[in-house]
């Protein structure tokens, strides 16, 4: 009873401060300049890649369907992050509201729950492709790819919800100094004064659900995959197999990676420094690097691309 009467008499906190990505004052303006260009440079490649698909015909298949929604959803992914950390850079520790930290962490939550399941999307369709070929007009129709989009966009929005919903009726009542250049689930739960165990517990079984049903979604696929190719009897079929796996692959390994070290397990997480450099990696070299990965060996899209750059 006293204790819930300590809390009551408690200010809630209604503004969190974030350090930002570095403190250091020599190194921000060098920072700020270099994540500027990778914002802008991811901005464009994904535009670039999304007008490719929606204007011409030949890449209207769903493995580039998936494709554009997965640069539409980079684009949106990096616009929730990204500019929080250029104005951290540009002005040091700076103050974020209560309502505006927990609506940047309701749609980081859903766009990285949404790529898990857009990945474990593409993963299926290349299982298709390579290892039921016959069947792959039919398993892959238009009406089955637009529900695997929707089913992944509506997912993450509900996660999202929930997830977020818990972590906003927690009780915070100082300190209020995220150590993160964007509000992020286990700096907030650091922060909270009051038990935290069930939001723990949702949290946990939110990124068991989401991020390790999505992978092993991929790593089955990926495994009937490789069963597949070994058993083709011709090295050059055993090559092009790979090779339209082998980018996808790369972007799964990396954004697993540091996603599931950060977010499946149930403890909060001591080390933010190291937290602050795997999300670097996941909220901005991930989305930089997918559509050069994605489109740096694959010929078709290097057709249309010249046949756009030589029609203007």
């Amino acid at each position: 009873m006293e204790k819930s009467l300590d809390l009551a008499n408690m200010t809630r906190v209604q503004q969190f401060i974030l350090l930002g990505l570095s403190t250091k004052m020599e190194i921000r303006d060098a920072l700020f300049a270099v994540f500027l260009t990778l914002y802008l440079l991811t901005l464009l490649e994904n535009t670039l890649i999304i007008y490719l698909i929606c204007s011409h015909s030949e890449l209207h298949k769903p493995m580039y369907f998936f494709l554009g929604n997965l640069s539409c959803l980079e684009m949106c992914y990096v616009s929730v992050t990204m500019p929080s950390l250029l104005v951290g850079l540009w002005t040091g520790p700076y103050h974020i509201s209560f309502v505006a930290c927990m609506t940047q962490l309701f749609f980081f939550v859903s766009l990285i729950c949404t790529e898990c399941t857009l990945l474990a999307s593409m993963a299926y369709d290349r299982y298709v492709a390579i290892c039921r070929p016959l069947h792959y007009p039919l398993l892959m129709r238009p009406q089955v790819c637009l529900g695997l989009a929707l089913s992944s966009w509506i997912g993450g929005l509900v996660v999202s919800a929930i997830k977020t919903k818990c972590i906003a009726s927690l009780t915070y009542c100082g300190p209020n100094v995220l150590n993160q250049f964007f509000c992020d689930v286990s700096p907030l739960l650091n922060l909270s004064c009051t038990h935290v165990a069930l939001t723990e517990l949702v949290d946990f079984i939110s990124a068991i659900v989401i991020f390790c049903g999505t992978l092993l979604v991929a790593l089955a696929s990926y495994s009937a995959i490789a069963v597949t190719v070994l058993r083709m009897p011709s090295a050059a079929a055993r090559r092009k197999a790979f090779s339209t796996c082998a980018s996808h692959l790369a972007v799964v390994g990396i954004f697993y990676s540091a996603a599931l070290f950060i977010y499946c397990r149930p403890s909060r997480i001591k080390s933010m420094d190291l937290n602050k450099v795997l999300s670097v990696i996941y909220t901005v070299v991930t989305p930089m690097c997918n559509p050069v990965i994605y489109c740096l060996r694959n010929r078709e899209v290097h057709a249309v691309l010249r046949k756009t750059l030589h029609s203007s």
